[in-house]
């Protein structure tokens, strides 16, 4: 009667292990494509914040650069060899931080009428998700507050550098909702600098 016993106790143990791992099997499925999901979130979102750090710092390269330019052919008609240096300037600082310039470089400036700021926009071809655009303020009036309370104006350069980027998520995201029809997105992500002029 003992051994009967044992072999039962043994038996319900036995299907009681088995329904667990069928369990197990379950709570793999359901939770790895939210693993999946927030993975491919964290890289998506670690992705364009290094793409703002790089837009940035190449803003602050091209500003710092057109700070110090000499503005004396800013008056010529059409895009001055002193802002296409800017843009020459940018373009290789993103092509060095390895990203994509959409094709940049080869943009010609428009201005407006009375104006002292270039505007520089791919079509969004060369691989690019999206348009670029690359805009340099020559006369960005910039108020600065002084000491004892006053504020003066510092006439200064401005380069902002708008490149879309491209979320990966869209491709993920039928794993957790089978059939979904999530467009991709393409977020502007921007980089701005402003210094002021040195003449």
């Amino acid at each position: 009667m003992r051994g009967v016993g044992k072999s039962g106790w043994l038996r319900r143990a036995w299907n009681c292990l088995r329904r667990t791992e069928g369990t197990q099997l379950v709570e793999l499925a359901v939770t790895l494509p939210l693993l999946v999901v927030m993975v491919v979130g964290i890289f998506d979102f670690g992705g364009a914040y290094n793409l703002k750090q790089k837009l940035s710092m190449t803003a602050r390269e091209g500003a710092r650069f057109a700070a110090s330019s000499a503005t004396g052919d800013l008056a010529n008609p059409g895009t001055p060899d002193s802002v296409l240096a800017i843009r020459d300037l940018v373009d290789r600082d993103l092509v060095a931080a390895k990203v994509n310039d959409c094709g940049l470089g080869t943009r010609p400036g428009v201005t407006a009428a009375n104006t002292l700021k270039w505007t520089f926009t791919t079509t969004g071809g060369s691989g690019c998700p999206g348009i670029l655009t690359l805009t340099v303020e020559r006369s960005y009036d910039f108020l600065a507050t002084v000491t004892g309370g006053g504020t003066i104006h510092v006439i200064s350069t401005r380069v902002t550098i708008s490149y879309p980027y491209s979320w990966q998520f869209g491709n993920v995201i039928g794993l957790l909702a089978p059939g979904a029809n999530y467009a991709k997105g393409v977020s502007q992500i921007t980089g701005l600098s402003i210094i002021p002029n040195m003449d």
